[in-house]
């Protein structure tokens, strides 16, 4: 790749080798690599640095590595490698805790509705581990559960909420910088480009719509790493900070 800087070359190699293992290895990948639910039996403690490196599909991966190539090697040369990869892997880090702590809010209101119908959280926990129990299962099924459930059973991967600070970084470091959509026909400075998709974002993980039609969008990982982004360029510019290089 033409004027990509050394440590965004590194991540985007990790990515793809990530990627290419994940083919080959299928399910039990996703299994010990994804992110769970802290309470699920899956859950690992170096899911919330690893489901950073791992990608649903070829068009999942695509996007986020242009991405990173795009708007990662410019904060790189600016930055320096070692400021910029901290950065990167703290907003994957708030990704991975916006998205869980959500993820807990639900757990806890679903729980605590079955919990108020006779069932104790053992049995609640082990219908949802595989158990056999259709009084649980029946209620489990409706639409009201659906947050609960997936809070529990449901895994985060990608770089997205990586990406989503990274983009951040980039508006406040070239915030008049236009950027050439293909599905938008005018180019747009990023200081409205970048605060419009997290509105976007944050409005889709609230309603639990989703534009193209589908599910499985961890919106509120993308809100998670766009907000540590925020956060941290926020303090860097109060302390003057992002003018040193940590190399």
């Amino acid at each position: 790749m033409r004027n990509v800087t050394e440590t965004v070359k590194q991540l985007i190699i990790i990515n793809i080798l990530f990627f290419v293992g994940t083919l080959a290895l299928g399910d039990i990948a996703y299994k010990y690599l994804a992110l769970y639910f802290p309470e699920n039996p899956s859950f690992q403690y170096w899911q919330p640095i690893t489901h950073m490196f791992m990608h649903g599909g070829l068009m999942h991966i695509f996007f986020n590595m242009f991405a990173l190539y795009s708007f990662g090697s410019a904060l790189e040369s600016v930055w320096g490698s070692k400021k910029f990869l901290f950065f990167y892997v703290s907003c994957g880090l708030g990704a991975a805790l916006l998205h869980t702590a959500v993820n807990y809010y639900y757990f806890q209101d679903g729980l605590n509705t079955l919990m108020a119908q006779g069932f104790s959280k053992a049995e609640i926990l082990a219908v949802l581990n595989g158990k056999n129990n259709q009084q649980i299962i029946a209620l489990l099924n409706s639409a009201d559960m659906l947050n609960f459930v997936s809070a529990y059973v449901g895994t985060a991967v990608g770089a997205s909420g990586a990406i989503y600070g990274t983009i951040v970084a980039f508006a406040f470091m070239f915030p008049n910088a236009e950027l050439a959509l293909m599905f938008i026909p005018v180019p747009i400075k990023a200081k409205y480009f970048v605060p419009g998709i997290v509105l976007v974002d944050l409005y889709l993980g609230i309603s639990g719509k989703s534009i193209f039609g589908g599910g499985g969008i961890a919106h509120f990982a993308h809100v998670g790493g766009a907000l540590f982004g925020f956060i941290i360029m926020w303090y860097w510019k109060k302390n003057q900070f992002n003018q040193n290089r940590w190399n």
